[in-house]
């Protein structure tokens, strides 16, 4: 209890920090306190990974930020700050693994949480890095050529970028004295997880067409002002729960592969 409430208060700190430095938005930084409040409730290790993802994952999306943000406006619906529907997409598969390993210790929640992370920081690695020096994508389907920031589409080097955030996951829980048989399984979860996400992305992940611009979008409305309409995919299935989906199957098949 001692150890909750005080992971609590530092989540509070860390949350509060990255708020002022517009990493998150208010109800973002709200929502990164309670996941990091149960994080260290499960154990210093948990909260340690979970900064060390967060962090990571902070200073890729910061680095050519503005750049970024000019090449995938048009397409995105949010931009570089993240809410909390955002903080829960990406941590809520970890938190529901840091509860279980309170209710039940077993190093099969070690693999799901981590292997959550592994998958989202593979997806965010992905993006961040591929956005600014993967050149212009192809679809994982198809391979036609797609603007920068597409959802399900690929590069060489956001591949590369992928599976290195995968493997820095795995690295910093072998790190934080975890169990070293389940690395191997958390990079898979990873990978997997990254895969899941470009699949997803492409083929049922909600899409919108500008009449004005005459061009595809994930945004209601489009950055020329003008209000978009459905054009394919489920229209429940955003970007956040793609990401939460994703991040569930990596951190799924970590654990099963774990057994």
């Amino acid at each position: 209890m001692f150890r909750a409430v005080l992971g609590l208060a530092l989540a509070a700190c860390i949350a509060f920090l990255a708020r002022r430095t517009r990493s998150l938005t208010t109800g973002g930084a709200i929502a990164a306190t309670l996941v990091g409040g149960v994080a260290i409730a499960a154990g210093w290790s948990w909260g340690a990974l979970l900064i060390i993802y967060f962090v990571s994952s902070t200073i890729l999306s910061r680095v050519g930020r503005d750049e970024k943000e000019l090449r995938t406006a048009s397409l995105l619906a949010k931009g570089g700050e993240r809410d909390a529907v955002q903080v829960l997409a990406n941590g809520a598969v970890f938190a529901g693994a840091a509860l279980a390993m309170v209710a039940r210790p077993d190093v099969h929640w070690m693999a799901l949480g981590a292997g959550s992370l592994a998958a989202s920081a593979a997806d965010t690695w992905a993006t961040e890095v591929g956005t600014l020096r993967g050149g212009e994508p192809r679809s994982i389907f198809g391979g036609r050529r797609v603007p920068p920031g597409t959802s399900g589409a690929v590069s060489v080097v956001g591949t590369m970028a992928a599976v290195s955030g995968a493997a820095f996951v795995a690295a910093a829980a072998i790190a934080l004295g975890w169990p070293p048989h389940i690395a191997r399984y958390v990079l898979l979860g990873g990978i997997f997880g990254a895969l899941a996400d470009s699949v997803l992305g492409a083929t049922m992940q909600a899409r919108r067409w500008c009449e004005a611009c005459g061009s595809e979008t994930e945004r209601t409305t489009h950055d020329c002002g003008s209000a978009t309409r459905p054009l394919r995919g489920l229209g429940w299935l955003d970007n956040d729960v793609v990401n939460f989906l994703s991040n569930a199957a990596g951190g799924l098949l970590a654990a099963l592969l774990t057994r």
